[in-house]
Order: C-alpha cells, then sequence, then structure tokens
C-alpha cells in the first residue's frame, strides 16, 4: 500500500440505537468483531498501511532509537528486599534479560550474600511471553507461592515451589488473576483468591465472582474451603493480611475499581482458618482503607476516611469500628500519606512474636507527586525534632514504599528513583539517622547528557492550579527557559487516583537526549493531590481532565517551549482515552498523538474487558444521566459528529496488543476508522495508522518488546513534530 493512496476502505453502516430517548450513531460497530472476515480483511489493511508509513522514515531513525533505548535499559532492574526466617528475596533483572527473575540469598543477614534464582521466566518459557505477575514467600520462608500469565492475557495461574530446591509442591491453580496470597504461620497454608468455576457462572461473568478460598499446601484445590465473599458484588476484588502472630486475618473488598474498601477482621484464634467470623471495620463506608495488626497487637488504619490525603489511626482489634479509632499522623494540608512502617527493638533472642512495642512510625508522603520521609513518636504522632524527624533522600523524586524486616528491627530499606536514577534499593538504620545505598540495578547505567528538570505550575480552564514535570537537554534551557521551541511529548493519564511521579524512564529521555522536551502532567483524576482530587476527574467531571491537559499544552505554547506543529500527546489505557479527547476536542492543539490500548468507545466500553468495573469511574450508559456525561466526551462519538465539519486531525498511531484482556482493541479500530474517514488530512502528510501486536497485552512484556514498541513510538513523533530532518537527523 501506498501512503498517497486512500484510507483502506471500512464499510459505514446507518446502525442507531435509542438509548434513553436519544439516537446513538455506531456505524464501525462491525469491527468489535475481530474474528470476523471483514474485521480480519481490514486490520491487514491496517498493518499494510503502516508497513508503508515505516518504510519511508528517514533512514536509521528507528535503529538509532532502539540502540539508545537499549543502553539506557541496560542498567536492569533491582527490587527490594523481603525477608522471610533466614532468607531475603528480591527481584531481579540483568541489563540484557527479557524479564526479572525472583533471587533468594539463604543468608539474608549477610549483604554480599549469593543469590539463587528462583523463578525465571524465561526457563518457563524461552519464547519470552510468560511473565511474572506476582510472588509472595511463607512465612518462615520455606515456600514461595508465584504467579504467571501467558500471552498478555494476564490469567495468572498459581505455582508453589520450595525454596531449598527449587522442586514444585503445588499447583497450577488457575482462575487466580489479581489474587493476593497471605501465608499462615507454620502450617503450610494460606488464604488466596480464585474465581468460581466457569460452570457455575454466567458465560459472560466468568472472569469475575472472586472469593476468598483456604488452602493447604499439597492438597487437591477441589478440597479448598471457600471463606468469605459470598453475596457481594460479583466484580469484588479483594485484599489479605494475615498478622505475623497468625492469629489475626484482615479482609478488604472493593467492588470493581470504585474508590471505596470494605474492611472486616477475622480471629482465627477463635475459630481457625475454615469458618471466618467476620467483624466489620469500615463497612458502607465511602472510604478507602487499609488495616493491619502491628507486632504490638494493635490494629492500625491507613485511611482516607475524613481525610481526603490520608490519615493514621488506631485501635484495638476487638473494638475495630471507627467509633474507636485514635488519630495518629493527621491528614497534612498538602502531602499525601502514602505508605507507613512502625519500627521496634526487635524480636527476642527466642524470637517468639510476641506484643513488641513500636519505636518509631516512618511516614512516606507524596508532596505534588515528590516523595517525603519523615518520623514519628509511636504514641503521639508527633513529628520528631531536628534531623531526628525526617530521612534524607538521594533528591526529587520517588520512593517506592517502606520495607522492614518481620522480626522487627529499627532498619528500614526504600526504593528510589527519579527522571535520571535508574532505581536504587536504600537503607536507613533509625538509631543513627544514617542512609546509605544498599543495592544499585546489575549493571552499569548509561550514560546521560545533564538534564534540565522543573515542576511547573499552571490554571486550568476553571482556574484550578495544575502541576506539571518538564524535561528538557540542560544546553536547550537559559535561567529556566528555553531557548527556542522545541518538538515536544506532552504525556498523561488523569484516573483511578494513579499518580505520575518522577521515575526513571528510557523513552523520556532518548527523546530529550535527541533535542525533544518531555512533559509529564499530574491532572485531575489522578491520586497526586488525594481522593478529592481524583473524584475531581471522574464521573461527571471528567472533562476536568481533559480541561487540564489542554491548559497544559496552551501553558507550553505560551511560554516558548514549543508550537502546536510540534507539539504531540502520549498516552495509554485510561490515559489513551486522554489522548483521544485530546485529539478530538482540539485538534489545532497537536500535530501528534500516539494512542495506546485505549478506551475510546465510552457509550459500549462496559460490554468489553473488564469495562464493567470501572462504571464508578466513568459512569454507566444504562444511566439516562450517565450516558449523557459519556457522550459528552466518548472519543469514538465526537469523530462521528465532525465528519461534516472534516477537522484536520493530527497524525494518530494507535497501538493495540492482541492479547489485551483489559481494554479490547476494538476501541482503536472504531476510531481509527472514524478519524480516516473525517479527517481532512492526507495518509502522507497527518497519517492515522494502527499498530498490532501479537503474543502481548495490557501489562508486563519482555524487554525486546518494550524496546520495539518504544522504539516505533518514538519514531512516529519524531517524524511528525519535526524532531527529525528528511535525512534523519535530530534537529537541536
Amino acid at each position: 500500500m501506498n501512503l498517497t493512496d486512500p484510507y483502506p476502505a471500512a464499510r459505514r453502516d446507518s446502525l442507531e440505537e435509542d438509548l434513553h430517548g436519544t439516537l446513538v450513531a455506531d456505524p464501525y460497530r462491525w469491527l468489535e468483531d475481530a474474528s470476523s472476515a471483514e474485521t480480519v480483511r481490514w486490520s491487514q489493511s491496517q498493518d499494510a498501511l503502516y508497513a508503508a508509513y515505516r518504510s519511508v522514515a528517514p533512514e536509521g531513525l528507528e535503529d538509532r532509537f532502539r540502540g539508545r533505548l537499549t543502553e539506557l535499559l541496560g542498567a536492569g532492574y533491582v527490587g527490594t528486599p523481603v525477608w522471610r526466617g533466614r532468607r531475603r528475596f528480591s527481584s531481579r533483572r540483568a541489563g540484557d534479560a527479557e524479564h526479572a527473575v525472583v533471587e533468594v540469598v539463604d543468608d539474608g543477614d549477610a549483604p554480599a550474600g549469593s543469590p539463587r534464582t528462583l523463578v525465571d521466566p524465561m526457563v518457563l518459557d524461552p519464547a519470552g511471553t510468560t511473565t511474572l505477575d506476582a510472588w509472595q514467600p511463607s512465612v518462615e520462608g520455606d515456600l514461595l507461592a508465584y504467579q504467571v500469565s501467558t500471552g498478555g492475557t494476564e490469567e495468572s495461574v498459581l505455582h508453589v515451589i520450595d525454596v531449598a530446591t527449587g522442586e514444585s509442591v503445588d499447583g497450577p491453580i488457575d482462575r487466580a488473576r489479581y489474587s493476593p496470597v497471605a501465608w499462615l504461620p507454620g502450617a503450610g497454608s494460606f488464604f488466596y483468591v480464585r474465581r468460581l468455576d466457569p460452570a457455575l457462572v454466567p458465560p459472560d461473568e466468568q472472569q469475575y465472582h472472586r472469593r476468598v478460598w483456604w488452602h493447604r499446601v499439597g492438597t487437591d484445590t477441589a478440597d479448598d474451603v471457600q471463606v468469605f465473599g459470598e453475596g457481594l458484588d460479583r466484580t469484588t476484588y479483594f485484599g489479605l493480611h494475615v498478622s505475623r502472630d497468625g492469629r489475626w486475618l484482615v479482609v478488604s473488598a472493593s467492588a470493581g475499581t470504585a474508590p471505596r474498601t470494605e474492611v472486616w477482621i477475622c480471629d482465627l484464634a477463635a475459630t481457625g482458618p475454615q469458618e471466618l467470623e467476620p467483624v466489620p471495620v469500615t463497612v458502607g463506608l465511602d472510604a478507602e482503607t487499609a488495616a493491619w495488626v502491628g507486632r504490638d497487637g494493635r490494629l492500625y488504619l491507613h485511611t482516607d476516611l475524613d481525610a481526603p490525603r490520608g490519615r493514621l489511626a488506631v485501635t484495638d482489634p476487638l473494638r475495630p469500628g471507627p467509633e474507636h479509632w485514635t488519630t495518629l499522623l493527621a491528614q497534612d494540608a498538602e502531602a499525601v500519606l502514602a505508605d507507613v512502617v512502625l519500627l521496634d527493638e526487635g524480636d527476642a533472642p527466642a524470637d517468639a512474636p510476641a506484643a513488641v512495642e513500636p519505636s518509631e512510625i516512618v511516614a512516606l508522603w507524596r508532596r505534588h507527586a515528590v516523595s517525603e520521609v519523615t518520623v514519628h513518636d509511636p504514641r503521639s504522632g508527633e513529628r520528631l525534632a531536628g534531623e531526628a524527624g525526617r530521612v534524607d533522600l538521594p533528591g526529587l523524586g520517588t520512593v517506592g514504599g517502606l520495607v522492614r524486616r518481620p522480626t522487627g528491627g529499627r532498619e528500614l530499606w526504600f526504593s528510589y528513583t527519579d527522571h535520571t536514577t535508574p532505581t536504587q534499593i536504600h537503607h536507613v538504620d533509625t538509631r543513627t539517622g544514617a542512609v546509605s545505598l544498599w543495592a544499585t540495578p546489575p549493571d552499569r547505567p548509561a550514560t546521560l547528557p545533564a538534564v534540565h528538570s522543573e515542576q511547573v505550575a499552571f490554571r486550568s480552564a476553571d482556574g484550578t492550579t495544575v502541576r506539571m514535570i518538564v524535561l528538557a537537554r540542560a544546553d536547550t534551557v537559559v535561567d529556566g527557559h528555553p531557548v527556542a521551541p522545541a518538538p515536544t511529548v506532552l504525556y498523561g493519564y488523569g484516573g483511578f487516583q494513579i499518580s505520575l511521579e518522577p521515575a526513571y524512564s528510557a523513552t523520556a529521555l532518548a527523546w530529550v537526549e535527541a533535542g525533544g522536551v518531555h512533559v509529564v502532567a499530574n491532572l485531575r483524576g489522578g491520586g497526586e493531590e488525594g481522593e478529592d482530587w481524583h473524584r475531581a476527574g471522574m464521573r461527571a467531571h471528567k472533562q476536568n481532565v481533559f480541561d487540564d491537559f489542554h491548559a497544559a499544552a496552551e501553558h507550553l505554547v505560551a511560554h516558548g517551549w514549543t508550537t502546536p506543529d510540534r507539539l504531540a500527546v502520549w498516552g495509554g489505557s485510561n490515559g489513551g482515552l486522554l489522548v483521544g479527547a485530546a485529539v478530538t476536542q482540539r485538534p489545532d492543539l497537536f500535530a501528534a498523538a500516539v494512542c495506546s490500548a485505549p478506551l475510546l468507545d465510552m457509550v459500549r466500553y462496559q460490554h468489553f474487558g473488564l469495562g464493567v468495573t470501572w462504571t464508578e469511574e466513568y459512569g454507566d450508559a444504562a444511566d439516562p444521566e450517565e450516558l449523557g456525561w459519556l457522550l459528552g466526551y466518548s472519543p469514538y462519538h465526537r469523530a462521528l459528529t465532525s465528519t461534516d465539519q472534516r477537522p484536520a486531525y493530527p497524525a494518530v498511531l494507535f497501538t493495540v496488543f492482541e492479547g489485551d484482556t483489559r481494554v479490547d482493541p476494538l476501541h482503536a479500530r472504531k476510531l481509527c476508522a472514524a478519524l480516516q474517514h473525517s479527517t481532512s488530512g492526507s495518509p502522507e502528510v497527518s497519517p492515522v495508522l494502527l499498530r498490532r501486536e501479537t503474543g502481548v497485552g495490557h501489562g508486563g512484556r519482555s524487554l525486546s518488546r518494550t524496546i520495539g514498541l518504544s522504539a516505533e513510538q518514538l519514531s512516529f513523533v519524531a517524524r511528525q513534530t519535526g524532531l527529525v530532518g528528511t535525512d534523519g537527523g535530530e534537529r537541536g
């Protein structure tokens, strides 16, 4: 196929549905059926069009990006340590390895102990299509539960191996997607989450209906005991936590992705693991709460109940209701409470898990998406005075979480990353206040140019202050101002309370190094400013997210960072919806768009993939009022109504993954067809393209596939924003 040819033909049906008195057109519904002969032919034509586009790329462009991404990702990855018994577990990816592995050091207290590989996805599947979804060692460290899935489906299968020998002792246990594993001490058993047998539920509900089960290692799953979950919403997800002494089980439940959790606590000493008597902690409340029983025997609650930015409360587990809570860490006026760890003097020499009073509370905060760590008195919650009250971090970046030994002690570990630092592990000794680098990626990081990074505040359409991080090569910025407008990528997400925090990104660095500007916007709908910030960008307020994004683009143009003909937008999943809205609402603002695994037909989204679990975030088209919200911004439907005006849409690259069981590729197919029909731009100048990939899904993928995808995306935006000339050389 040639880029000067018209776009591939796509039949436009006259299909209209009457939804609550509103006629809703859907001319490309036939593209929902991926297996139909017509859809297959159309998809193959799109493959040919994309291949034609790549064939006329500046020579070596993709290869240069691919090579630099390989170098930037060549440091590899190291995860935070997890101690069980005398063993230390962690995840690690060598620089050239396709996937991370799970390793163990048998003498976990030896800093330089020799690691053994326990689980390697490439050994399980040399093709590289199997991903490691989760892992959890037993209390004593003698067994390891791990979950893997194949082909991008995220349909996790649970296995258990003997840590000493690496031999399988249990599994495979299927239907364990999104299943936490909570081990009981000593008994060789655990609680976990599994979907009901497909024969017991309607065919279109087989990916829902989770229950909590108790399983004894080595026994038939047919003998597992269902202990919790009956009667709850079919979309419910569960969280599980067992106290170290094995007495208390805490179960949390949320319907789909609703921003509220219900929590129960179970006294296993009174009932055993087979017949729970759950006591409500937070049931029927509009709040999210994480609860656990500490080593001192008290129930701790990290909650946004009456505190949208989060607080820490404590109570007696025998009196768990909110009316009995005492606040230990109050809500901060600006920072969001992200994590809490209680430290103590550690177990007695006999290693008996008796009640141990905490010595400090260590709290992780996100202040406008940047991490802070503080230390507090465990009785009053007051921050300790002076230097003792804070943990020095390596820079303005992101702490991934706080980890301590289950046996206690006054040490903790945390992961750290920022825009130019691959993930590192740091160690803190609160007895001395010393912070030290504990582990780095296994291979040498790539050499980087000097990078300018700053957080910029701007006003959205309704006057709300929004922030974004701007990255540029240091030699293109003088006194905080750009020397000249540059090709720019604006990235965003804006949903599900997910925060976009400073992090090492090979894609961003490759773009900046080539002379571009890379911007990450912290839009409403995310979690950067707490739950109120999230709710200001969901349901009836979703347009706020798009207005924030448009305002970010306008600010970048007004302050000389870029121009509309050099500005690209980029996002995936819910961020793909964001990009779809930007393209269809403000095509004048952007030259190009990368729309990956996107959600775009907001009238029918809940009928596919995991869509029904997202109605609390977006709204339900079965409700007349909520249908109005959705139609107001649905990118697919806005593109249909623009046919008469034939706007000059930006160049768009849709990237979809045929194994995606979260967001069905049908969304991209339908909007691609609609844009190709309605745009006044030509395939040669502002192409609308579809890139398909098989054998992968919405989530994890191998290193080589990650690099290949990013290289093609970077090549596309470089060409469409003028970062490269016709000879392929970077400008600037």
